[in-house]
């Protein structure tokens, strides 16, 4: 695959929307950029590895994991096609990844080169706006999300995810569009603590739930954390 076959994929990104189809073809050379197919499950980057691209993702699924020396997986967050990974250590002194990158599902990666990043930020207002722009909300979502994690009970972090789930919705019953190990992963705790956490609040009387599915049976959970 060569950059042509995903130019519009690039075109429809904020950092290179304002640029014409052939400019755009012309910037790209085979010593600034390299595009990479990953196999599902596969590592793009490990923790500490350092970070010498700027990596959108062309195709499929990115999750950003962090896994503790006891082996328990924190789901940070996923990337999905047009994400930018990257862009907030490619110019830090310490340019560690402080997470590993791995592809949940087949996933196709463009790697650019940081000297191209940097001469297009020169030379190019739109592109440094919206490059700084990136790694702002990319900064403040994973910040959010740790710092989240980081001061709510597991069933604090379980309740936020029905709230959310129930007004988007508007449903007491949540069908599961994961597995309740992925679901653990994303409230950063084993499978098993998850499920001992659920049966404690289905004998509370507050939810039910099956394999597929989470059914709120009191809403007052939903409601006192909106209070």
């Amino acid at each position: 695959m060569t950059i042509k076959n995903y130019i519009e994929i690039l075109r429809l990104h904020n950092l290179f929307e304002y640029f014409p189809k052939e400019e755009l073809l012309g910037l790209f050379n085979d010593n600034n950029h390299k595009i990479s197919q990953y196999r599902k499950n596969s590592i793009i980057h490990f923790e500490s590895e350092r970070c010498l691209t700027l990596d959108i993702v062309l195709e499929g699924v990115v999750l950003i994991q962090r896994i503790d020396e006891n082996g328990n997986v924190l789901t940070i967050t996923e990337f999905n096609i047009g994400d930018v990974i990257g862009g907030n250590l490619l110019f830090t002194n310490n340019n560690l990844y402080p997470m590993t990158i791995i592809a949940k599902s087949d996933t196709t990666i463009l790697h650019i080169q940081k000297d191209f990043i940097l001469d297009l930020c020169q030379h190019n207002k739109n592109f440094l706006v919206e490059f700084i722009k990136s790694i702002s909300d990319k900064t403040f979502i994973l910040t959010s999300k740790i710092k989240s994690i980081s001061l709510k009970s597991l069933r604090q972090s379980i309740i936020d995810f029905l709230s959310y789930e129930y007004y988007s919705r508007n449903s007491t019953k949540i069908n599961l569009n994961m597995t309740k190990k992925e679901l653990a992963e994303r409230l950063g705790v084993q499978r098993t603590s998850l499920s001992r956490e659920l049966n404690k609040m289905k004998r509370d009387g507050l939810v039910d739930y099956d394999k597929y599915s989470i059914i709120i049976q009191d809403l007052n959970i939903i409601k006192n954390k909106n209070q």
